[in-house]
């Protein structure tokens, strides 16, 4: 075909698998551009997806403070209770190399939260239970961390991008073996549609503002998990004013 006959073609004639998929539930929209005035996460419209947080890939984070990202994987568990949000947490082929999901994240995840263990589908999207899992959250926007970046994040993100959802992809909470991959992930996601961003910039997206009912807890995942310096912050201050 030459170039002349693709003129006046769409860009899905063009690339087939560009074709922006059905959203999974209802209200569920797909859009390049995210503004924090109109698509702001709140406790009613997020969802959180951790996936293949484990104790054998776990060991592979070297991009940044491998410790770090545990916490806040765990933070955004325990967000997940705060607010009220929906979780599914996933594992990969847990009974081999990679080893199980981080005890952690076990202890922290609401009761009946779905961990679905797939047994070898790369993109955790593959897995038809894992798919109507994230389904039946019946939420816009997703909140996603994964280990590691450039594969667990990534394939997770741009599925849910392809179905849909606004994603949040936390860097923070995700890791992988240098900086080269983390930097070249970070340019596909963006590219792809995604929203960079931080665990603690999630959960104060969500709280919005200390004086509601969130707040003590936020500052419990701030001082002992996301910002362990905020705690130590708070004590000093609790101190000086004689509490």
């Amino acid at each position: 075909m030459n170039a002349h006959a693709l003129i006046g073609r769409s860009r899905n004639e063009h690339f087939p698998w560009s074709r922006q998929r059905p959203g999974p539930a209802q209200g569920v929209r797909k859009t390049m551009s995210n503004s924090y005035v109109t698509d702001r996460l709140t406790p009613e419209n997020t969802g959180i997806l951790l996936v293949d947080h484990q104790a054998g890939l776990i060991l592979g984070v070297q991009d940044h403070d491998q410790n770090q990202v545990r916490r806040n994987a765990q933070a955004l568990a325990r967000t997940a209770k705060v607010f009220g949000l929906p979780i599914v947490a996933t594992t990969s082929a847990p009974q081999g190399p990679n080893g199980p999901l981080l005890p952690e994240l076990v202890a922290e995840l609401p009761d009946g939260a779905p961990v679905i263990h797939r047994s070898g589908e790369v993109d955790a999207f593959d897995d038809p239970r894992f798919d109507e899992a994230v389904r039946a959250m019946n939420r816009p926007n997703l909140v996603i961390a994964g280990v590691i970046t450039d594969v667990c994040l990534m394939f997770a993100s741009l599925s849910a991008l392809g179905r849909g959802y606004q994603v949040h992809s936390v860097l923070d909470a995700s890791g992988t073996t240098n900086k080269l991959a983390r930097e070249t992930s970070l340019l596909r996601l963006q590219g792809a549609g995604a929203t960079l961003n931080s665990t603690v910039g999630v959960i104060s997206e969500l709280l919005r503002d200390w004086k509601t009912p969130g707040g003590p807890g936020t500052a419990d995942i701030f001082g002992n998990l996301a910002m362990p310096f905020y705690g130590a912050v708070t004590a000093a201050h609790a101190s000086a004013a004689g509490n």
